[in-house]
């Protein structure tokens, strides 16, 4: 049984600042299987769209802002066979700060300078071995605004992601995994950043942020706040952190009536006859909220009615691959001396678009967000993931650094009833196998 089709109208789920359109991506090589071509409506020309050795495939649309830089919207997944599922209204970063330890200089690189415009860099074959896509992107700030050079700055290649997966219970079955990556970099003082979104043949999505460039020649301090670079013990680089929050924007085939829960397993202090047992629960995330990450901790956003064929809600499960929590700069007056959060849940508003310095009537940030809607039903979902990196330099930063990289991921949780691309011979494992000693039970009866 296929996934039940869904038709929906998506509206944006952020207001264009700089809407710049959509213009068409690669398709790498045929696929093995055929699929559906994803059907999705930009307001300006062709969607990106992208298909897979194993017939699954993504499309989206893509704009160039001012602040966020690279915005992806209106984006679906078709699996293997099957039709396009809504999976985000949109997806972008929301904030980027970046304090230093000595407590001499804090920039907010989204609301201040902004990843658009002229620090949107112009790619050449180094940077993309893949297809390097052209927009125009409007000068601002240089005295030429309104002069729209057509510029080449997205990123889209396909790249082979290792082992996707192997089994050699009965015939033997392997495969390779694949990525489609959409990249762009932006030049912000002395730091070059790379914002990256994966897309996977089997559905997952890996927002992330790589930093490059060169460390500040001004911002130099003591032993305690820094690290020695260069001859002798004189010249310390300032740490600093890299506090990165992104903005999504769920749709799931069902916006406006999804649900969000946390899932925990907690130690019981019992031990069974080999290893301790643990309680695996589901809390309903009800309302607006912010959530610190733990170990065993996940969270998810579902859709109640929409279901796979299973019968099992569809959904997506936001892991934090690693991260340096932190507190946010600003309001902490207001909302506590350690206000900080890894994931926080609001529902969609227009007015909402920053982490922090939101720069509107709705409040500063993620965390006036939340107050003022503490008690609102949670139903369109907006995920804000915060994930940090701590960066003491090192003498091999000079010059230039290497890139360091920080993300999460977007894992779908029975999105599909079986794996995306079932391999040959395994079509009808699902559930306990026929042959399996759980079931021999019910064949004695």
């Amino acid at each position: 049984m296929r996934t039940r089709r869904l038709l929906a109208a998506l509206a944006l789920g952020l207001p264009s600042v700089l809407l710049l359109g959509c213009v068409a991506g690669a398709v790498s090589e045929e696929p093995t299987a055929d699929p559906e071509t994803p059907a999705v409506e930009c307001e300006e020309g062709e969607p990106l769209s992208q298909a897979f050795d194993n017939g699954s495939a993504w499309t989206m649309c893509w704009q160039v802002q001012e602040d966020v830089g690279l915005l992806l919207t209106d984006i679906g997944f078709a699996p293997t066979g099957d039709d396009t599922i809504p999976i985000l209204e949109s997806l972008a970063i929301a904030q980027l700060e970046v304090p230093y330890d000595d407590g001499e200089r804090l920039t907010n690189d989204i609301t201040e300078a902004g990843f658009g415009s002229g620090r949107m860099q112009t790619l050449t074959e180094t940077e993309c071995v893949g297809e390097r896509i052209a927009t125009a992107v409007p000068n601002v700030g240089d005295g030429t605004y309104g002069k729209s050079p057509v510029r080449e700055v997205l990123c889209s290649e396909v790249v082979d992601d290792g082992l996707g997966y192997r089994s050699s219970d009965g015939a033997l079955v392997a495969d390779r995994r694949q990525s489609w990556q959409l990249g762009s970099i932006s030049k912000v003082g002395w730091y070059e950043y790379v914002a990256q979104y994966a897309f996977g043949s089997d559905g997952t999505i890996s927002p992330s942020l790589g930093a490059t460039g060169d460390i500040s020649p001004l911002d130099f301090t003591d032993e305690e706040h820094g690290w020695p670079v260069g001859e002798g013990d004189h010249d310390h680089a300032a740490s600093h952190s890299h506090n990165a929050v992104w903005r999504a924007h769920w749709a799931l085939g069902a916006t406006g009536d999804l649900r969000a829960e946390q899932y925990d397993a907690t130690e019981t202090g019992e031990h069974g006859s080999e290893s301790p047992i643990l309680d695996g629960t589901l809390t309903e995330i009800a309302h607006p909220t912010t959530l610190e990450w733990e170990n065993r901790r996940w969270w998810r956003v579902l859709s109640p009615s929409v279901e796979n064929a299973d019968g099992h809600p569809i959904s997506y499960e936001i892991d934090i691959d690693g991260t340096d929590s932190f507190a946010f700069s600003e309001d902490q007056h207001d909302h506590g001396d350690e206000a900080g959060y890894d994931v926080a849940f609001t529902n969609a508003d227009e007015c909402q678009l920053f982490a922090t310095h939101n720069g509107r009537e709705c409040g500063a940030g993620v965390l006036d967000f939340v107050a003022d809607s503490a008690e609102d039903p949670l139903r369109d979902i907006v995920s804000w993931v915060a994930v940090g990196f701590h960066h003491v330099v090192r003498d091999e930063d000079q010059s230039p650094m290497d890139t360091h990289w920080q993300g999460f991921t977007l894992l779908p949780r029975d999105l599909t009833a079986q794996r995306v691309g079932i391999p040959s011979g395994r079509e009808d494992v699902n559930g306990i196998p026929e042959d399996s000693i759980w079931r021999q039970g019910e064949d004695d009866e």
